[in-house]
C-alpha cells in the first residue's frame, strides 16, 4: 500500500500538482520517499488519487492520475461524546475511534473530569486532537476526515438537536446491545470520564431521551469504554465481519 497523504486545499486529478509544504515534508524528511515513487493523495472530499512523486525540494510536485471513487467509510454515522480524560487517553481515543469508523468526536465536559481545559488551550487542544485525526485517517485508508468538534459542557451538548438516538454507556440496569432495534439514522454514543458520570449527568441524559446502555459485567476505564462500543456497534451494524 502506498503511503497516503491529505492535501485539505484539493487534488488536481489527471495532472501536476505543487505539494502541501506539510505533505512534502513528511514524504521526503520522514518516510525517505524519492523521486519516482508512489503515494495516494486525498482531500477529505471523498475518493483518492494515486500519484507519482516528480519532484522534491523546494518545488515538490506529483503527478496526479484519476481520482478513483474509493470509500471506506461505515454505514454507520457515529459521534463519539468523549468525557474529557487526562494524560494522553484523549490522544489515544481519538486515533482509535478513526480507526474503528467515527464519524465525528464531540468532547464535553463532565464534573469528575480530571483534565479542565478552556480558551486557548481548549482551542489548542482540539487542534491537536484534529491532526491526529487526520494521521489516523492515512493510516487506516479513510478518504472522509471526521471532525473534532469544539469542547462543549455536557448540558450544553445535551440541550443541542440531535438528530439521531443517543446512547450513554452506564452500569447497573442499562440495556443491552443485542436486544436494542438497528439504528435508522445517526448514533451518538455517550463516554463518561475516569470516575464515572455523577447521579445528576445520568438523570440529565435521561430527561435527554438518552438510552442507557452497559457492555457486560466489568468496569471499563474511560478510554477502553467507548471504544469498545464503538467495535460492538460495527459488528453488529456496521461493516465489520457479521456486521
Amino acid at each position: 500500500m502506498n503511503p497516503r497523504f491529505f492535501c485539505p486545499d484539493g487534488l488536481q486529478p489527471d495532472s501536476e500538482m505543487i505539494l502541501p509544504a506539510a505533505v512534502a515534508h513528511h514524504a521526503e524528511r520522514v518516510l525517505r520517499l524519492a523521486v519516482g515513487e508512489g503515494v495516494t493523495l486525498f482531500d477529505g472530499r471523498g475518493g483518492e488519487c494515486d500519484a507519482v512523486l516528480v519532484a522534491l525540494g523546494r518545488q515538490p510536485l506529483a503527478r496526479l492520475g484519476p481520482r478513483r471513487a474509493v470509500e471506506r467509510e461505515s454505514p454507520l454515522a457515529i459521534t463519539l461524546v468523549q468525557a474529557l480524560a487526562a494524560g494522553d487517553k484523549m490522544d489515544w481515543v481519538v486515533q482509535k475511534a478513526v480507526e474503528l469508523g467515527v464519524a465525528a468526536i464531540q468532547p464535553v465536559a463532565a464534573e469528575r473530569s480530571v483534565l479542565k481545559l478552556a480558551g486557548e488551550r481548549a482551542a489548542k487542544r482540539v487542534a491537536h486532537w484534529q491532526q491526529i485525526v487526520v494521521s489516523a485517517c492515512e493510516q487506516s485508508g479513510r478518504n472522509r476526515v471526521p471532525e473534532v468538534a469544539e469542547i462543549l459542557p455536557l448540558a450544553r451538548w445535551l440541550g443541542t438537536p440531535f438528530a439521531g438516538r443517543r446512547l450513554i454507556l452506564a452500569p447497573g440496569d442499562a440495556g443491552a446491545l443485542v436486544r436494542m432495534a438497528p439504528p435508522d439514522g445517526p448514533l451518538a454514543v455517550l463516554v463518561g470520564p475516569e470516575g464515572g458520570w455523577s447521579p445528576a449527568e445520568l438523570g440529565l441524559a435521561m430527561r435527554a431521551g438518552c438510552e442507557p446502555l452497559a457492555l457486560g459485567p466489568r468496569v471499563f476505564r474511560s478510554e477502553t469504554a467507548g471504544l469498545a462500543a464503538l467495535a460492538a456497534l460495527q459488528t453488529l451494524w456496521g461493516d465489520f465481519p457479521g456486521g
